[in-house]
C-alpha cells in the first residue's frame, strides 16, 4: 500500500511551513515572512511512529486570492484536499471565518478526517471562548503548538497518528483471501517496448511480495514460455496471473480449469471500487457513435507506440464496438479540461502509483453522475471474452461487497 498522505491547510504566514519543518524536524519548506512563499504543494515523505511511511503536504494559502496567480494558487490547495488521507487545518489569531469554514466543509463532504492545529502559540495565546466554540462546532480538541518548543511534537504526532484512518496504511495483501502457503503461482509478464528499462512494472512486483508473504510458489515467464512453463509443473498451478495486455493469447495455452486473470484485476480490487469496475464493464458494449470516453492514467510515462492507454485500448475499444469513439487520455492527477458529464464512460488504469484515497477522489464525480466506470484490466478482460474467467477466482468475495 502507497503511503497515506497528510496535508496541511491554511492561510497565509500562519506557520504551515515552519508546521512542516517541525514535524519532519528538517528544513523542507521555505519559511519566510513574506505572504505567498509556498506556491506549489510541497511534500515530504518521513516515517510515523505507529503507522510507518506518511507523506506530509505543505500547501499554499487559502486565502491567497487576491490575483490570478493567487486564486490559481487558492485552486491547487483546494484540489490537494481530495488526495489526501488526514487534512490538518491551520488556525491562528483567534479567527476562524469563511476560508477555514470552507476547508472544514470540504472535509465534511469528502469525509475526510480533519485536525484543527492553533500555530503560534508563542505570538498569538488562543482565547478560551474561541477554543471553547471550536470545541462546540467540530466535537473536538484544538491542538495547540509552538514550533519553536519541541515538547509539541510528540503530543501532536500523537494525535495525527490516532486521527489517521487505519485503512490508509494497513490493507489486507493482494492475494491474501485467495492463495494459501504452499500454492503455485504462475506470473506471465510481457517484456515489450513499453515494459520499463531492466525492472519488472509496479502491479507485478507488489503481486510477487504479496505471494512471498504468504509463502507460496512464484514462478515468472513470457507468454512464449508460458506452456513450457505450465508443462513443467508437477501439478496445475493455483492460479496464473498475466499482464492484461497478453490476456488473448495467455488464454489460449491456460486450460479452462486453472483460475486465469490479471495484475491489473487484482490491483483494482485491493484498490476499492471493484464492484463498480464489475458492473461498469459491461456497458463497453452498449457504446454509441460519437460517445466520448475518458482513459485516466495515473502516471506520467514516456509514449511508446505499444502505449497501452493512448493506442492499445482505443483500438480495442473501436475494434469491439464497432464505433466511432472520442477517447480522451488525462495522466496523472491533474484536472479535467471539461464537465465529467460530458464522458460516456471512464477507464482508469490499475492505480498503482496512487493511493485508495485518491483513486476514490478521482472517480467518485463519475459514479456520483452515475456514468460507468472500468478499468484497464477489467475492459481488456472483456473485450478479448475473457471477463467471466478473470472474475471467477473472486467470486466468492465479490458477492460479500
Amino acid at each position: 500500500m502507497l503511503a497515506p498522505h497528510i496535508g496541511i491547510f491554511g492561510r497565509r504566514n500562519y506557520g504551515k511551513s515552519s508546521l512542516l519543518n517541525y514535524l519532519t524536524d528538517q528544513r523542507i519548506s521555505i519559511v519566510s515572512d513574506t505572504p505567498g512563499t509556498t506556491t506549489d504543494p510541497v511534500r515530504k515523505s518521513m516515517e510515523l511512529l505507529g503507522v510507518g511511511p506518511v507523506v506530509w503536504v505543505d500547501t499554499a494559502g487559502v486565502d491567497d486570492d487576491q490575483d490570478e496567480l493567487g486564486r490559481l494558487r487558492v485552486l491547487k490547495t483546494h484540489e490537494m484536499l481530495s488526495q489526501c488521507d488526514l487534512v490538518l487545518i491551520v488556525v491562528s489569531n483567534n479567527r476562524f471565518d469563511r476560508e477555514e469554514q470552507a476547508l472544514v466543509e470540504a472535509c465534511l463532504s469528502r469525509k475526510t478526517p480533519f485536525l484543527l492545529i492553533y500555530t503560534r502559540v508563542d505570538v498569538s495565546v488562543p482565547e478560551a471562548a474561541f477554543l471553547a466554540d471550536l470545541r462546540q462546532r467540530y466535537g473536538q480538541e484544538v491542538i495547540e503548538v509552538s514550533v519553536l518548543d519541541p515538547r509539541y511534537r510528540s503530543p501532536l504526532c500523537t494525535a495525527i497518528r490516532e486521527a489517521l484512518p487505519e485503512s490508509s496504511y494497513v490493507s489486507k495483501g493482494l492475494l491474501d483471501d485467495v492463495v494459501s502457503p504452499g500454492d503455485t503461482v504462475v506470473l506471465v509478464t510481457p517484456i515489450d517496448s513499453s515494459a520499463p528499462e531492466g525492472r519488472m512494472i509496479l502491479p507485478q512486483v507488489q503481486v510477487l511480495r504479496n505471494l512471498m508473504d504468504l509463502h507460496a510458489m512464484a514462478y515468472f515467464c513470457q507468454p512464449s514460455e508460458l506452456q513450457r512453463t505450465l508443462l513443467s509443473l508437477q501439478q496445475p498451478p493455483r492460479l496464473v496471473v498475466t499482464d492484461s495486455q497478453a490476456f488473448a493469447q495467455v488464454k489460449q495455452i491456460v486450460p479452462e480449469s486453472i483460475p486465469l486473470t490479471s495484475f491489473s484485476v487484482v490491483l483494482a480490487r485491493a484498490k476499492g471500487l471493484f464492484s463498480d469496475y464489475v458492473k461498469g464493464t459491461p456497458f463497453i458494449s452498449r457504446l454509441r457513435d460519437g460517445d466520448r470516453v475518458l482513459i485516466l492514467e495515473s502516471c506520467t510515462h514516456n509514449v511508446t507506440c505499444d502505449d497501452i492507454g493512448r493506442v492499445k485500448l482505443p483500438k480495442l475499444l473501436a475494434k469491439h464496438t464497432g464505433r466511432q469513439l472520442e477517447c480522451e487520455v488525462v495522466s496523472g492527477l491533474t484536472s479535467l479540461s471539461r464537465p465529467i458529464t460530458d464522458y460516456s464512460m471512464v477507464i482508469q488504469c490499475g492505480g498503482c502509483v496512487i493511493t485508495h484515497k485518491q483513486l476514490v477522489s478521482r472517480l467518485m464525480p463519475a459514479i456520483v453522475a452515475g456514468i460507468p466506470v472500468s478499468n484497464y484490466g477489467l475492459a481488456i478482460a472483456y473485450m478479448t471474452g475473457i471477463f467471466e474467467r478473470s472474475m471467477q477466482v473472486f467470486a466468492p468475495t465479490l458477492q460479500q461487497q
